[in-house]
């Protein structure tokens, strides 16, 4: 039997020694051991934590980005809104110019028939248009201009209005003003006047003897 080299060591000659030894030794790792399922838990946290945080950044990064995304979407919507209020002002205007530049050269174009319609109106009363090729020609010139808006006005009795009517007399004596003799005829197209009515102005009364007159003339034949 070999004896062991160091006799007097109790770890070669004590059991009891050897196996706290052990146990120490068992202790340590284990404690070591503990300490490495703790940093491992520490950093399992420490990683989930880190997930969070780059989820949240993430989530908070798409939202700004939606945020962004919808702002300038309703930029867009605004400026597409006024664009479209522009053209259709722009479009409303242009036609509005439009038919003034029509309704301006169609007055001047039935302004030129003026003359001819003066002396078909003295010619009707001199009797010239009861019958007869100039009668059906002064007829079919009327209704044309009639069908372009071609209005006359301007007849006895009418109030007088200095912004239609051009006076050359005032026979009248009090307030109250009217047309007493038309001298021409004023026309109008649509709304617009080509040409004052050129007039005497009478009192009421006058106006109505002026306009009795050809009655009892006639009465007196």
């Amino acid at each position: 039997m070999t004896s062991p080299q160091d006799p007097g060591n109790p770890a070669n000659t004590d059991p009891e020694a050897t196996s706290a030894e052990a146990a120490e030794a068992a202790a340590a790792e284990a404690a070591s051991a503990d300490g490495v399922v703790d940093d491992a838990t520490a950093g399992t946290a420490e990683a989930e934590a880190a997930v969070e945080d780059a989820a949240r950044d993430i989530a908070d990064e798409d939202a700004s980005a939606e945020n962004s995304l919808e702002a300038q979407l309703a930029e867009r919507t605004e400026d597409l809104q006024r664009l479209n209020a522009e053209y259709t002002n722009y479009r409303r205007r242009t036609e509005r110019d439009r038919q003034a530049v029509i309704e301006t050269a169609k007055a001047k174009v039935l302004a030129d028939f003026l003359p001819i319609l003066d002396d078909l109106e003295l010619a009707r009363q001199h009797g010239d248009l009861n019958e007869g090729p100039l009668k059906a020609i002064a007829d079919k010139l009327t209704g044309v201009l009639t069908n372009n808006q071609l209005t006359p006005f301007g007849a006895e009795g009418d109030a007088f209005d200095p912004e239609v009517h051009e006076a050359v007399q005032d026979l009248s004596t009090g307030d109250e003003q009217v047309v007493g003799t038309v001298l021409r005829r004023g026309y109008t197209v649509g709304e617009r006047v080509v040409r004052t009515a050129m007039v005497i102005i009478a009192d009421p009364a006058e106006s109505a003897d002026t306009a009795e007159s050809p009655d009892s003339s006639d009465s007196a034949e």
